[in-house]
């Protein structure tokens, strides 16, 4: 068993209503984001792909434009944007291209912080 990743970068805002008045995270406030894809599988004996990068690149770009540059909050199924929900929501768009999908991961590279899904 291989696992390839893909790893892409988005720019986002959001806000959380559960911290009250005056907490920084309760306003809108922004980060850079870095989603890592991997999907596992046994090399195809003709191509030697576990799966074509091009294709992975392909739909990670349009997952991609869903969300830079935009208050992830007004993302249909992102109402509360954690890391977290994040990475679910990552999956949900991704699992029906790729259904052997091993993990989405979400980082904030400047915050040191991380999150792993795996279905």
């Amino acid at each position: 068993m291989m696992e390839l990743s893909y790893r892409f970068s988005f720019d986002a805002a959001h806000k959380f209503s559960h911290y009250p008045a005056g907490h920084p995270n309760a306003g809108l406030h922004g980060h850079s984001f870095q989603a890592e894809v991997s999907v596992a599988g046994e090399p195809d004996r003709t191509t030697g792909f576990v799966v074509d990068f091009s294709k992975l690149e392909s739909v990670c770009a349009g997952v991609r434009q869903q969300l830079d540059h935009r208050v992830l909050n007004d993302v249909e199924g992102l109402s509360s944007p954690s890391l977290e929900h994040l990475c679910m929501w990552l999956w949900q768009q991704l699992v029906p291209e790729f259904p052997s999908l091993a993990r989405v991961t979400v980082r904030r590279e400047s915050a040191g912080q991380s999150c792993s899904y795996s279905g």
